[in-house]
């Protein structure tokens, strides 16, 4: 859990084995595919296929997807509740029935099987129908139209066949049980719709649409939908059935059929007439095709994978680093103005209700700081537009400047649920630290003055009413959430230090005179020691288990602990007192790049594993949020073992200057390590 609970609280969690791989290189492995194998649905957790806007989850059912997410629409679930992100109409419902039979369930079909293309962002599955066809489905969510997304399906006909396909938009289909229940119970008054959209032009054509709108379940959010079939080939006649659309084709023996379920989402956050607008956006696509869909779709990743983590001599770490970069980049977008919740758009972003918590800032925003700048900027923008709502909720509770609250939804204001405390109060230090660390590596020095300094001058103040007499910082949660209502904690101390710290540089370097109480308040915060010299994690802390990694981020990502004494007594004392079963994925990252920088790359590197492979899910190694929990996708440990390869074993710093690289040692298992399209000017950094 990433919430302080002030009621306990009984969880009933399962022991999932560590999916290890093979000793020495397993031979044959595809960097950038993972295949299902033999699909079974007990222990099957989806995959997801997001372009930042529009997340998709697989199900083992042909041709169904078990839910669809729409980035920022935001609702309460019941009354005095928080917002909550609600899954959207998914319009790529599809039921194929050959011959009159429907194909509905896994056991349906034989040799069924599915594989995501992290290169390509694309899902496939792939099965036989009995004697009569070869099928395969593949799902996008098209990187060049954020609201945009289609479903490719081939059937090759083993003898003469006929196929009716019919798409639904409400998403309810056999087989998908609790993401089905949960979608049912969650929107309101849905309302069907039908219309033809007539192309004028040298040959006239018509697009035949289906959409359907609902309301959230307060009835404050309008969320709408639309599809249409597309054709490779001669189109075929596309009528309507009941809520959707339908069309009947006859296949000669070794004929192939090959069409698209195509469609678009709108919410009343996003459009000011939602159904119009998922209408109009699909007409848009549909007149595109399906090839040039793909090609423009494969374009776009192709840009993002200009920057890349490459692993020479280890091809089952690179498919997991492959694995991690993909969903991170497959959960953001640049320019929209929108952050990343801890699960990104996949099964488990419902879990903690698609709200933004520190995951974002501290967690996956340096990765996507050095790879891809512009979409780090769009996190921080989100932010920027809810700083309003952060002043709001500094003068709620007694305070200057701008508090953030702990979780940020959609209007930016408190999100946290009642059954939890607020006051992991180090989220506003973490936005502002964020911050500073992109002008840091972008140098721009206009989004410092127009973005960067409001954010670092309003927290900066926020410290300064904060902090109590003698320095004191006390009732935080710590970012150890095993620590509720205690004073003084490391982290939150001295994450506070570094934002008032900044804001005095950010202040300089615009030629600012900064505020003379953020140096005075700055000097007054105290770091707790033991008497042996170790950093005392808060003032009543007496050596118990911690839930996650708190003083030892002092040396990483923030910089109080410096000396590399310090760092490894910090280390010696806390590493052994971590809850590794129960805590979240990133203490490990943290602590192996603590090690890698002391000069140990091999203990870093068994760190770095343990911090993931107990974290893996079937059948596509999808990661947990600790290795005891069922709730992927978990982007916060991604983000978080992505930075051990770009800030320790890859050598890079933020600096003042930008991003540079120190010498750095790699483990046995590797020979090399290259990143791709590094920082502003998109250099290329080797270890070998």
């Amino acid at each position: 859990m990433r919430r302080a609970v002030v009621a306990g609280l009984v969880l009933t969690s399962t022991v999932f084995a560590a999916q290890a791989p093979p000793a020495g290189q397993p031979p044959g492995i595809d960097v950038w595919r993972i295949d299902s194998g033999a699909v079974d649905p007990s222990r099957y957790f989806g995959e997801t296929v997001a372009n930042g806007m529009i997340g998709i989850l697989s199900a083992p059912v042909p041709f169904t997807s078990a839910q669809m997410l729409l980035n920022g629409a935001y609702e309460p679930r019941e009354r005095g509740g928080v917002d909550s992100l609600v899954q959207t109409l998914n319009f790529l419902g599809l039921h194929v029935a050959i011959d009159g039979s429907e194909l509905r369930r896994i056991d349906q079909v034989s040799a069924f099987h599915q594989t995501l293309d992290m290169k390509r962002a694309v899902f496939t599955s792939a099965f036989d129908y009995q004697d009569k066809a070869t099928i395969s489905t593949a799902v996008r969510a098209l990187r060049q139209l954020p609201y945009t997304a289609m479903l490719e399906v081939t059937v090759v006909a083993k003898r003469p066949i006929t196929i009716q396909a019919t798409g639904t938009i409400d998403g309810q289909q056999p087989g998908v049980s609790q993401a089905g229940d949960d979608f049912r119970s969650s929107l309101n008054d849905t309302t069907w719709f039908a219309n033809d959209m007539v192309l004028n032009g040298a040959e006239s054509r018509t697009v035949v649409l289906a959409a359907a709108s609902a309301k959230g379940p307060l009835q404050r959010l309008t969320l709408a939908s639309a599809q249409s079939f597309i054709f490779d080939g001669a189109p075929e006649t596309v009528t309507r059935q009941g809520n959707g659309l339908t069309f009947t084709s006859r296949l000669t023996a070794g004929a192939t059929l090959h069409f698209a379920l195509l469609g678009a989402t709108s919410s009343s956050v996003h459009s000011a007439d939602p159904l119009n607008e998922s209408q109009r956006l699909t007409a848009s696509a549909w007149v595109q095709g399906i090839r040039s869909l793909v090609e423009q779709h494969e374009l776009a990743w192709a840009e993002l994978w200009k920057s890349d983590v490459l692993v020479d001599g280890d091809d089952a770490t690179e498919r997991d680093v492959h694995s991690m970069l993909y969903h991170l980049y497959s959960f953001v977008r640049a320019d929209s103005a929108r952050s990343i919740p801890p699960m990104g758009l996949s099964r488990g972003a419902t879990g903690y209700l698609g709200h933004v918590f520190w995951d974002a800032e501290t967690w996956m925003l340096p990765v996507l700081l050095a790879l891809q700048p512009d979409l780090a900027r769009t996190m921080l923008e989100y932010r920027y537009q809810r700083l309003p709502a952060a002043r709001r909720n500094a003068f709620a509770n007694g305070y200057r400047g701008a508090q953030f609250p702990w979780e940020s939804a959609q209007s930016g204001e408190e999100d946290t649920p009642l059954c939890c405390l607020p006051t992991e109060i180090h989220i506003t230090a973490d936005v502002a630290i964020a911050a500073w660390n992109y002008y840091r590596v972008t140098q721009d020095r206009e989004w410092l003055r127009t973005r960067g300094y409001p954010l670092l001058e309003a927290t900066a103040d926020f410290w300064t009413s904060r902090v109590g007499a003698g320095g004191d910082i006390e009732h935080v949660v710590a970012a150890d959430e095993n620590a509720v209502d205690v004073s003084n904690d490391a982290f939150t101390n001295a994450a506070a230090r570094e934002n008032l710290r900044d804001a005095i540089a950010a202040a300089r370097t615009l030629g600012i005179t900064p505020r003379p109480e953020w140096a005075s308040t700055r000097r007054g915060i105290p770091i707790l020691k033991f008497p042996d010299g170790v950093t005392r994690e808060h003032a009543s802390y007496r050596g118990a288990l911690i839930k996650q990694a708190d003083v030892n981020l002092l040396a990483y990502p923030l910089t109080e602990v410096r000396d590399p004494r310090s760092i490894r007594h910090d280390l010696e004392y806390y590493a052994p007192r971590v809850d590794h079963e129960n805590g979240p994925a990133m203490t490990q990252s943290v602590l192996a790049i603590l090690y890698e920088r002391l000069g140990w790359p091999q203990k870093a590197y068994d760190i770095f594993r343990s911090g993931y492979e107990p974290n893996k899910r079937p059948p596509f190694g999808v990661l947990a949020e600790t290795a005891r929990s069922a709730n992927p996708y978990f982007c916060t440990a991604a983000g978080g073992l992505l930075q051990t390869l770009l800030y320790g074993f890859g050598g890079l710093d933020i600096t003042d200057h930008g991003l540079v690289q120190h010498p750095t040692k790699l483990p046995r298992a590797w020979r090399a390590l290259t990143m791709t399209g590094i920082g502003r000017h998109e250099q290329t950094y080797r270890v070998h």
